[in-house]
Parts: C-alpha cells; structure tokens; sequence
C-alpha cells in the first residue's frame, strides 16, 4: 500500500499479474538490525529468520541457498540468496543492497540471472527473476533504470521497522480519496 511498484517491461510482459507476487517495499523488523548494517548482516539475518522471510515474501516461494555460486568463464560470482517461485515456474535472485539504489546495481543482478538462464536454468523453466532489494530508493531513478532493462527484474526496498503510524493513516486516507474519486 505505501509503495508503488516498479518493474522492468519484461517482467511485466513476462506475467501480467506479476504485481501481485512481489512486494514494492518489504518490512524486514524481525531481524533487529542494527543501524548502520552490512550486507552480510542483513543476508546472515534472513537466513537464519528463512521462515519469517518467507512469510514477509509471499506463498509459492521455496529456498534453494545463500551466497548461490555461479562460475563464468575462470571466474566465481555469488548470488546473495536464490530462490524458486512454484506458481511462477522460475528461480528468482535477490541481491541485497544496505544502502540507497543505484542504476549500476541492475547490471550486476542482469549478469546474475543471464548465467542462471544459462547455466542453472531447466528447460522447462520459465526466465529468471531478479530482485534488487535495497534499503531506500528513489522511485523516479528506479523508473528510469528500469525503462531500457531486458532483463526481468525489479527494485523492491525494506525497513527494518514499521512505518510510522501517522504516515500508514495517511497513505490508507490517500488510497480512499482516490477511490473515492473513481
């Protein structure tokens, strides 16, 4: 409700309610984080609350690992954590990000899910997805990067604690005034 969600053209045209399976913005507080955090923390916090990620994610989603190695050429690159959607028939990358989104991100997540396809990938699988979870974004430079993507991929960022309250009553008036108006 507070997010509006962005995604790549791709993974638009990849599954047209594709909206309704990720999230725009995840509320990760049962990890108690510390702020600042690393990126290892957060990923070390998510695997050992799986359970909980998982719910905070959605149905359908089952984990396959963390630090998921992929080896292109003579080199290794590691995915934070792969997953596998049922409903989707596909594996679907997160890399996390503990600080504010950035275009170049999308290049390395690309990479990431072009080598899944590749290397990893069933044939009777459906494309890759990836997801870039960062700690804060801004949706207009989220928008832009995504434009020319070919990649089906999306932008999703997380809080480690609830919004406040008066800006959830306030998003929940917003909603209402544009039903209202419809």
């Amino acid at each position: 409700m507070i997010g509006n969600s962005k995604l790549s053209t791709v993974l638009r045209e990849f599954n047209p309610d594709i909206t309704n399976t990720f999230k725009d913005s995840y509320i990760l507080d049962f990890l108690n984080l510390p702020e600042p955090h690393s990126e290892n923390e957060l990923q070390r916090g998510l695997v050992r609350q799986m359970k909980k990620f998982i719910l905070e994610l959605g149905k359908d989603f089952l984990f396959i690992g963390e630090e998921y190695k992929l080896q292109v050429g003579n080199s290794d690159f590691y995915i934070d954590l792969l997953f596998f959607h049922r409903g989707l028939q596909c594996l679907v990358a997160f890399e996390l990000k503990v600080n504010k989104f950035k275009p170049d991100h999308l290049g390395q997540l690309n990479f990431y899910l072009e080598a899944l396809d590749r290397d990893v990938k069933k044939a009777n699988e459906n494309p890759s997805i990836g997801v870039l979870l960062c700690k804060d974004k801004d949706s207009e430079v989220v928008e832009y990067a995504l434009s020319r993507s070919l990649s089906p991929t999306m932008v999703s960022d997380y809080k480690i604690q609830l919004p406040d309250k008066k800006l959830l009553q306030q998003k929940l008036h917003e909603l209402f005034d544009i039903e209202d108006n419809k």
